[in-house]
């Protein structure tokens, strides 16, 4: 049992991990404005959908019924369209650290609706966990705010970074169950190739009138850690975490992402650990900790213990 949540708890720190990375790469990216967000969102959709099938070429193949297939539609639009879709277009618009603490909400949102739709407890050690978790996490942001780079219309950016939350807390809540049915290769290439589909019509013109003569090899790298780490890697772990753990837990792990652009900042010489950091760190672990330890922890442990899930 141990075991069995230990790599969830590590595939979610991975996960976060590489999307903490991802805000000031994408930033980088964009920056030239050659490659647009919807170009950057077209980049991680498709590159991700073919690797998922080149990897599920190696891997047991999986009937999928045509009821699971509409289903696998409906969590790649909300679990990849909506959610990369509009987290990259408003990165675009408003600033990394911002961006930052829009995401903190996301634990938040996830609680409210795992307790609405799978009549998930409240605890008073899961609410306090959160609480904990998302004070830590805006230590961090709200220390490093004055080093990141700004946004043309952070309004509206923010709005599209908390539509991400809002679609990625509904994906994680709705699909809790139904993601235990099938391996990870054969949810992820049918969910990104539902979400290229989606995402073709709109994206047509804007692949014709790019320069990409103009595109340089640090934004081609940069392109590369999006698709291959911070979405193909990335969404492996986080599939990964979602059959192991509860909802409210793996949203929990979004406050691992300020954490990663504090670390960042130190490595580059533009930020520096302080008390206050260190103190904002341990918050978020003992957040992690307490909501992991809540009573809604201890029930789902006993479900899966006994092979009722």
């Amino acid at each position: 049992m141990r075991e069995f949540r230990l790599k969830g708890h590590l595939a979610m720190l991975g996960a976060n991990t590489m999307w903490g990375i991802m805000a000031p790469v994408a930033k980088l990216v964009m920056a030239a404005g050659i490659v647009s967000p919807l170009l950057l969102t077209n980049f991680r959709i498709f590159g991700a959908a073919i690797l998922f099938w080149i990897a599920s070429l190696f891997t047991p193949r999986e009937h999928v019924s045509s009821r699971d297939l509409l289903r696998l539609a409906g969590a790649g639009l909300l679990g990849i369209v909506f959610n990369q879709g509009c987290y990259v277009f408003g990165v675009g618009f408003t600033s990394p650290g911002e961006a930052s603490i829009i995401t903190t909400t996301m634990p938040i949102w996830v609680m409210l609706l795992a307790a609405v739709i799978l009549k998930e407890p409240i605890t008073w050690k899961k609410a306090g966990g959160i609480a904990l978790g998302g004070t830590g996490a805006l230590m961090l942001v709200l220390g490093s705010a004055g080093s990141g780079m700004k946004g043309d219309n952070p309004v509206l950016g923010d709005l599209l970074v908390l539509t991400a939350q809002l679609s990625y807390a509904l994906y994680l809540t709705f699909y809790r169950n139904f993601i235990k049915k099938y391996s990870v290769f054969t949810l992820m290439k049918w969910m990104f190739t539902f979400a290229a589909i989606a995402v073709t019509p709109v994206s047509v013109r804007e692949w014709i009138g790019t320069f990409w003569g103009d595109v340089s090899a640090i934004e081609l790298a940069g392109i590369g850690y999006v698709v291959i780490f911070a979405t193909f890697i990335a969404y492996i772990c986080t599939m990964i975490g979602q059959k192991n753990l509860r909802p409210t837990l793996v949203g929990m792990y979004n406050y691992v992402q300020p954490i990663v652009a504090s670390v960042i900042g130190v490595c580059l010489g533009l930020d520096r650990f302080t008390p206050v950091k260190i103190v904002a760190v341990a918050l978020i672990f003992s957040g992690v900790y307490l909501v992991t330890i809540s009573r809604a922890a201890a029930h789902d442990a006993h479900k899966i213990k006994g092979g009722k899930e």
